[in-house]
């Protein structure tokens, strides 16, 4: 009479907790880098992302200063071109930032942001990765344009670049994050688009990156209170031009 033994079997290893904390974090680079080295790789991208601010400070400052005649605004001794400037850097990062988050409408249409979704991250953490790469990408945009501070009579010192950069950079990080919650909602690149011209343009006219937003009409006085950009565009001007005049 034979006995039947039954196998050994050996317990499955418990598998070992996923820090969710420490993997959020490395997403965050992660889809970081991914953007920051997507926009360096595509230079024309780069170059034609500048073109509109030059144009505009050309073609705006350079014919409104002539026109205005002289200083901008009586006992300032700050030309227009000068006043504008500051506002052309905001224009900048306050396109550059934006569109950044087009990224994320691009990564939906193409799969990607499925298959991070189901990663085991946190959700905020690819809308964090996201705004710190538009923010990154505005930063990068601003600080070439303060090359041109010599050519339009804008002195800088170091002490002022130091000051201006953790300005810019809350700025961008705020329009960033925006971005990312249109495009959170978006389901196409063409409507992304189409909404977000719609929406920035009022907000670069009403941010005071052209004119002063003083003496305005009621009406226009409560847009622009109500515009993100103009709480970031007048200390950066303030800044900017405190050794000019």
């Amino acid at each position: 009479m034979s006995v039947e033994t039954a196998a050994p079997t050996i317990a499955a290893a418990p598998a070992a907790p996923i820090d969710t904390r420490m993997a959020s974090l490395r997403a965050i680079y992660i889809i970081w880098y991914r953007d920051i080295l997507r926009y360096w790789r595509d230079r024309w991208r780069l170059v034609a992302s500048l073109a509109q601010p030059l144009l505009f400070l050309v073609v705006f400052g350079s014919g409104l200063s002539s026109s205005l005649g002289g200083a901008f605004g009586r006992g300032s001794g700050i030309s227009y071109i000068q006043f504008m400037y500051p506002g052309i850097i905001g224009m900048s990062i306050l396109f550059t930032a934006i569109f950044g988050a087009m990224s994320i409408v691009w990564d939906r249409e193409f799969g990607f942001l499925k298959e991070v979704l189901v990663a085991p991250i946190d959700r905020w953490a690819v809308a964090v990765g996201k705004a710190l790469g538009g923010t990154t990408q505005a930063m990068v945009q601003g600080l070439i344009l303060l090359v041109l501070a010599p050519f339009v009579g804008v002195k800088l010192s170091v002490l002022t670049v130091v000051e201006l950069v953790p300005l810019a950079a809350v700025l961008a990080f705020g329009l960033a994050s925006f971005g990312v919650a249109i495009a959170s909602m978006m389901k196409s690149l063409q409507g992304f688009q189409v909404v977000m011209n719609f929406l920035m343009m009022p907000m670069f006219f009403l941010s005071g990156a052209l004119f002063p937003l003083t003496n305005l009409p009621g009406w226009m006085t409560v847009l622009t209170r109500i515009d993100p950009a103009s709480y970031g565009i007048d200390p950066i001007r303030r800044v900017a031009l405190s050794n000019s005049g």
